[in-house]
C-alpha cells in the first residue's frame, strides 16, 4: 500500500469536510489512518490458496459446518463497515481443511472493499478451488453501516446471502440441513 498517498487523500478529506488537520487531535489521523488502512485491507495482497493448503486426508464424506465466523468489511460503495457471521459448509471429497483454515479464509476475503455478495461467492469458490469437496454452501448474515448510519438508518436490519456450490445446489433437504444446523 501506499502509505503517503493515503495520508495525503486523508488530509484532503479531512479539509474537504470543513476540518482543520493541523488541529491537535487530527494531527496523527492521516498516519493512523494509513496503518489502519493496512489492517482492514490486508486481504488485497493476499490470496485463499494459502490457508486452503493446509489439508489432511479423511476417509469419509460426512457434512461439516463451522458456524459463527465473525467477519468485519468494508462496503466499497461507501467506505462504510458491514461486519457479521459466516458460516461454511462442506462435503470433503477426500480431504479435509483446518478448522483455523476455513476462518482465515474469511478474513482474506473480508479484509478488501467488498460487497456482502461477492464476498459469500469468493468463499464458495475458494473452496471449491482449493479444497475439492463434493460441495459447499455459504450463508453470511451481516450488518451494513451504510443501512445503519446513513441512507435509509435502519440499524439493527440484516442481510443474508447464500452461494451453493456442487451437490448443494440440486439438494434443497441438504440445504435445509445446513439452514437448521446454523440456526441450533
Amino acid at each position: 500500500m501506499d502509505q503517503q498517498k493515503i495520508k495525503e487523500a486523508v488530509r484532503l478529506f479531512l479539509e474537504g469536510i470543513g476540518e482543520d488537520p493541523e488541529r491537535e487531535g487530527l494531527l496523527e489521523t492521516p498516519d493512523r489512518v494509513a496503518r489502519m488502512c493496512e489492517e482492514i485491507f490486508g486481504g488485497l495482497t493476499q490470496d485463499a490458496a494459502g490457508p486452503l493448503s493446509k489439508q489432511f486426508s479423511v476417509a469419509h464424506s460426512d457434512l461439516i459446518l463451522e458456524k459463527d465466523i465473525t467477519f468485519f468489511s468494508c462496503c466499497e460503495h461507501h467506505l462504510l463497515p458491514f461486519y457479521g457471521k459466516a458460516h461454511i459448509a462442506y462435503i470433503p471429497d477426500g480431504k479435509v481443511a483446518g478448522l483455523s483454515k476455513l476462518a482465515r479464509t474469511v478474513e482474506v476475503f473480508a479484509k478488501r472493499p467488498q460487497i456482502q455478495e461477492q464476498l459469500t461467492i469468493q468463499i464458495a469458490d475458494a473452496l471449491m478451488d482449493h479444497l475439492h469437496p463434493k460441495g459447499v454452501m455459504i450463508v453470511i448474515e451481516a450488518e451494513h453501516m451504510c443501512m445503519t448510519m446513513r441512507g435509509i438508518k435502519k440499524p439493527g436490519s440484516k442481510t443474508v446471502t447464500i452461494a451453493k456450490r456442487g451437490s448443494f445446489e440440486q439438494n434443497p433437504s441438504l440445504q435445509d440441513n445446513v439452514l437448521q444446523m446454523i440456526r441450533a
